[in-house]
């Protein structure tokens, strides 16, 4: 067969079967899982990365997370006031110390960023399926409101006990009247 195309289109038999098994190579298989390439930069799980995000964002909202740096500050102050000229590592305006606290801001401000992002997405599909259930509810309601409907309607046309009662005392009435009026009347004729 790769023969017949090659000599329609003019070309030897050994271009077509060198032409034909790249393509065959190229070709994608379904039924087999694809290989793995190889990357260039390191991989990483968007979602635990995520998580943990979330974890620190969680820490830094607290009153231990205060606490702990207001005493890490404190110390640092008191170190590099205190302690003797060689063992200070930051001196009086303590620049170091702004640069250590602006890193950790630098860093702090995206991760809560991301905690509330991650926390917004999760609202949203919670806000999704809440309205995915109430338009159930609705629905469900409404259709229960037209059997309900339905049944009264049909109930309408039913004898109830209670009419089927009133029926049965009316012709009992009924009876006896006519066992009374006969009587009244057969003693008249004697």
């Amino acid at each position: 067969m790769g023969t017949d195309r090659g000599r329609e289109h003019g070309l030897p038999r050994e271009r077509t079967k060198e032409r034909s098994a790249p393509a065959a190579a190229q070709r994608v298989r379904l039924d087999q899982p694809q290989q793995k390439r190889r990357r260039w930069l390191p991989e990483y799980d968007p979602e635990a990365f995520g998580r943990t995000s979330e974890e620190i964002a969680r820490f830094l909202g607290t009153g231990r997370f205060i606490v702990w740096m207001s005493v890490v500050i404190v110390l640092w102050v008191v170190w590099n006031t205190t302690a003797p000229g060689h063992l200070r590592f930051d001196q009086y305006p303590f620049i170091f110390l702004t640069l250590m606290l602006s890193l950790q801001a630098s860093y702090a401000a995206p991760l809560i960023l991301l905690a509330q992002n991650r926390q917004d997405d999760r609202d949203r599909v919670n806000l999704e399926q809440d309205r995915e259930q109430n338009e159930r509810s609705i629905a469900d309601t409404e259709y229960l409101t037209r059997e309900i409907a339905a049944l009264r309607m049909g109930l309408g046309e039913v004898a109830t006990r209670d009419w089927i009662r009133s029926e049965f005392q009316d012709l009992i009435k009924e009876l006896e009247q006519r066992r009374i009026f006969p009587e009244e009347s057969e003693e008249r004729d004697r």
